[in-house]
């Protein structure tokens, strides 16, 4: 296991964990969806790094990273106004 260690000012490190925000699990999770998003990990990578235990989650954590698999957000978009002109 290699140990990575941020260096944040106090201020800035206050204001990001203001809501109770787990400061080490946001970086975490912001370095596995750019690793995601750039080609250099995989589902069952993501499943191994962030503890996940189903592919629900996996795909809970894409959705809210803005992460769509094979399918730009703006295709995504015109899909959902597809269906809904279908009334589907």
């Amino acid at each position: 296991m290699m140990n990575v260690t941020v260096t944040l000012p106090d201020d800035i490190a206050t204001r990001l964990a203001a809501d109770g925000a787990d400061l080490a699990r946001q970086a975490l999770e912001a370095l596995a969806a750019e690793g995601y998003r750039a080609g250099r990990l995989t589902r069952p990578d993501l499943r191994q790094l962030l503890g996940f235990e189903t592919g629900h989650e996996i795909d809970g954590f894409l959705k809210t990273h803005d992460i769509y698999d094979g399918i730009t957000l703006e295709e995504l978009n015109r899909q959902v106004e597809t269906l809904d002109r279908l009334g589907l």
